[in-house]
């Protein structure tokens, strides 16, 4: 094909026109400006393919005669032709450059890492967040906005924050505004202060200023201290704050304005050492400038810290001023998050003390997503991810920072997960404490059940004799991870029911079918409930009694339900049938009393793979006649619940090796309790649960694992991660 001459009045035009006729894989030759607008010349990926063809075949052996004449001519062609060639695979490569500028990525982990690189989030930055890209979303289309979603969320839940002003101006003490030249110090001192009279009044609160070098500093801050009617003290640089002491003994809130240094500053240790030279204690506040650079931030961060670590003190808050003036906040979003400080306030003009705000982390994600720019032909070419997905972040601030994620979201998620933590820290308490803790915690949580819960009891043997502990689920369906030991409760099934009905327990599921006794107890106190039973299990039905299996053909279709079991999605058609459950005629004693001919409802399920249509098996369930409209979300607590004494066994297995000193009762409180919170956010829907399941599966890295059990070793490995960062103090351990 030809080279081929496109017109046109701008190079979008122009651009156009050659896709047309030529394809995306068109080769720009030439363009230039004219006087008509652009001009480009372009030819077909096939003339390319020919030209070398025709070079590979232009060197090769002519007849003998002819060779050294031909020589030099054809030495020439080929140089040249080469030269061409290469020319031209450099203008494809441009091309293609610039089509992916313009066409968005096909998978969404593509889309989203070119978006946070625009945004101008770094590319560690990037790998670590879409490292806990849930499953779900990873082939959701370019107008799915369900990703982006995601990763607002993600970004959020990173960010440490002050939950409310009253923990911040209720506690009385002394506050140092520290922070580069130029931050905003005197103004956001102003903006606290202003706050602070608002709450308590001008008689509860005072300014002192440090800053004797910028001029006329004292007369500012002054000014702001005479419309607020409040008193301000100047500070020399070499007097301790202990010298003002008895001007200030009727204050309750002290605001220091510290001099502005630059964090390569020498004298920023000796100023930090001097405000806590004293014996009174001084809270620091980082500030730091929205619109400044990466680079800057992070070294201001840096310092500061080690100037306090250095004096003996230590830098966690900090506060964001000059948002207005920022062009884009991805940049101070993740100085603030890499270096785990908490965003206790934003400032975002000079009104006193209007533009001041607390943090809302979403809408700080929204934002900074929002304004990017487009990047440059290499670093778009290196934000395209690879074909398999990044790996984790390996380092240890990135792996803290999720860790800490994940450990908001399971306390937000399960009620009683503070509890299964300090459990695990028994562990390491010598035997006797272990079981005074925990026999302690298992008290004070016996009373905790929810009114009208749900209780699901297994008699399953789980190692050494010993048995699957009780559990709870709690009105948002959640499993009660702290589960109930079986060696606490009463002797007897029916002993055990009374114990959980007196506890205001209004639904009980059982692994098998419950003693005659116990069901008796059920129908008086008109409690619901549900059983898992054999295909054996004999009914009567129009007065012959005969097997649940024989009896599953007349059952009438009951609809379909869906679920998890063992890792994998299921469906299970269901049907259901009414039945007496009569007394046993062979086979054991026979129940008696007014049971005998108990009216119930047989449930018959025939589950399958969800994708593959795979024949699972069957079950049956057993559940009183008058519930029927209550009793499908029952046998769906039942089925998921198949897995939890593996689940268990699996965990104690392991944590027999990880917590060897801890004693067989608190390994199987451990045990049951991640099995349970595992199995709940296997099976969760709902978007807090996708992104939970995603950061942990996140921890493991590529290993493949059934998600089941990836969660369960995920959950152990969290643990075992939080033991160790506590102990490195790496990050804040009051978070973890």
């Amino acid at each position: 094909m030809s080279v081929l001459r496109f017109t046109g009045s701008s190079s979008r035009d122009v651009m156009r026109q050659v896709r047309t006729a030529l394809g995306d894989d068109a080769l720009i030759l030439a363009n230039r400006r004219i006087d008509q607008g652009v001009e480009i010349l372009a030819m077909a990926d096939d003339a390319v393919e020919n030209m070398a063809s025709r070079t590979s075949n232009a060197p090769s052996p002519a007849s003998p005669p002819a060779a050294s004449a031909a020589s030099n001519g054809e030495t020439a062609l080929q140089a040249m032709s080469e030269r061409l060639l290469s020319e031209m695979q450099d203008m494809r490569t441009l091309l293609a450059q610039e089509k992916a500028r313009h066409h968005p990525e096909k998978d969404a982990r593509g889309r989203l890492q070119r978006l946070l690189r625009e945004a101008g989030f770094s590319s560690a930055m990037a790998d670590e967040l879409l490292a806990g890209l849930p499953a779900e979303l990873g082939d959701a289309e370019a107008d799915d906005a369900r990703p982006l979603a995601w990763l607002q969320r993600c970004l959020a839940s990173r960010m440490a924050v002050l939950d409310s002003e009253d923990d911040f101006f209720e506690p009385p003490g002394i506050l140092a505004l520290i922070g580069p030249t130029g931050v905003g110090k005197t103004t956001t001192t102003a903006k606290l202060a202003a706050r602070f009279v608002q709450r308590h009044g001008a008689d509860r609160v005072a300014l002192i200023t440090t800053d004797g070098f910028r001029i006329g500093a004292h007369e500012q801050l002054r000014i702001y201290a005479e419309l607020l009617g409040i008193p301000m003290h100047a500070l020399a640089h070499d007097q301790p704050i202990d010298s003002l002491a008895a001007r200030l003994t009727d204050r309750r809130w002290v605001i220091i304005d510290t001099v502005g240094m630059s964090q390569r500053d020498q004298r920023v240790v000796d100023q930090i050492a001097k405000l806590h030279a004293g014996r009174a204690r001084v809270r620091m506040l980082l500030l730091l400038n929205a619109a400044s650079q990466p680079e800057t931030l992070s070294e201001v961060i840096v310092h500061y810290r080690q100037a306090a670590k250095a004096a003996g003190e230590q830098i966690d808050d900090c506060l964001l001023t000059k948002q207005d003036e920022a062009c884009r906040l991805a940049p101070v979003f993740e100085a603030i998050v890499s270096h785990s400080l908490r965003l206790n306030f934003i400032s975002h003009g000079q009104r006193v003390p209007e533009d001041l705000c607390l943090p809302d982390t979403a809408a700080l994600a929204a934002k900074a997503l929002a304004t990017r720019s487009p990047l440059p032909l290499d670093d778009a070419r290196a934000s395209r991810p690879p074909a398999r997905p990044v790996p984790p972040a390996s380092g240890l601030f990135g792996q803290a920072r999720r860790l800490t994620a994940s450990l908001h979201r399971l306390r937000r998620r399960f009620d009683g997960f503070p509890l299964l933590e300090a459990a695990w820290d028994f562990a390491e308490l010598p035997d006797p404490q272990q079981r005074h803790r925990l026999d302690r915690l298992l008290t004070d949580k016996a009373g905790e059940s929810p009114r009208d819960g749900i209780y699901w009891s297994s008699r399953r043997s789980v190692s050494g004799g010993w048995r699957m502990p009780d559990l709870g689920l709690d009105a948002r369906g959640n499993w009660a991870i702290l589960p109930t030991l079986q060696h606490r409760q009463p002797a007897g099934e029916s002993e055990r029911l009374t114990a959980a009905i007196d506890a205001s327990i209004g639904v009980h599921l059982f692994a098998g079918l419950p003693e005659a006794a116990t069901r008796n107890q059920l129908a008086e106190s008109a409690a619901g409930w549900a059983c898992r039973v054999t295909a054996g299990q004999r009914v009567s039905y129009r007065g012959e009694r005969q097997a649940l299996s024989r009896l599953s053909a007349l059952a009438a279709p009951s609809g379909e339900l869906s679920c998890r079991l063992n890792g994998r999605p299921v469906r299970a058609s269901l049907a259901q049938l009414p039945v007496v459950l009569s007394p046993a005629r062979r086979c054991g004693p026979p129940d008696s009393g007014p049971d005998a001919g108990q009216a119930l409802r047989a449930w018959f399920a025939e589950l399958r793979e969800a994708e593959s249509g795979r024949a699972l098996g069957k079950r049956f369930w057993l559940t009183p006649a008058a519930r029927t409209d209550d009793a499908v979300p029952l046998l769906v607590v039942l089925l998921r619940a198949e897995e939890l004494p593996r689940q268990t066994r699996q965990a104690q297995a392991l944590l027999a090796d990880w917590l060897p000193e801890a004693t067989r009762p608190l390994r199987l409180l451990l045990a049951s309790g991640i099995a349970a919170a595992a199995a709940h956010i296997d099976h969760a829907t709902d978007e807090e649960a996708m992104d939970l399941r995603a950061e942990l599966l996140g921890m493991l890295g590529s290993r493949r694992r059934r998600r089941d059990s990836a969660l369960l070793m995920a959950l152990l490995q969290f643990f075992s991660a939080r033991d160790a960062i506590r102990r490195l103090q790496t990050i804040d351990t009051g978070a973890i």
